[in-house]
């Protein structure tokens, strides 16, 4: 289940995007220039190829995880192998610059879930 998210999705739906693979979390790729997050997938490889499908370009996306049942202050990892690019001044998997990473968790709090919310572990049978 791979998506292009453009408003902010329902809390059902971000619990349906953590369920179809890792349970506790999601992957995204954020594209920074668009103000868009493609979420969903078991590689992150998954959601970049489908922004880059629909006119994203690749010094734009930064892929991460997020974790909607921890604090907001431990919700966001930014970490994935698509943000190798010593080229654009980031030599490891996780995304150094501040300003991008600023950014991709405004995306995240704007698309995703924001800082005041929070969301509770569904019930067993759900």
């Amino acid at each position: 289940m791979l998506k292009v998210i453009t408003q902010k999705i329902t809390q059902d739906d971000l619990y349906g995007f953590c369920d179809a693979h890792f349970k506790t979390f999601v992957k995204f790729v954020a594209d920074v220039k668009h103000n868009i997050l493609a979420i969903g997938g078991e590689l992150h490889a998954d959601t970049e190829a489908l922004l880059l499908e629909n006119g994203s370009i690749q010094q734009d996306l930064w892929g991460g995880n997020f974790y909607p049942w921890k604090d907001p202050s431990d919700r966001l990892e930014f970490t994935s192998f698509i943000n190798i690019r010593p080229r654009n001044n980031n030599p490891n998997m996780e995304v150094l610059d501040e300003t991008i990473r600023n950014h991709i968790r405004e995306l995240c709090e704007r698309l995703l879930l924001k800082t005041d919310e929070t969301m509770s572990l569904p019930e067993p049978g759900e």
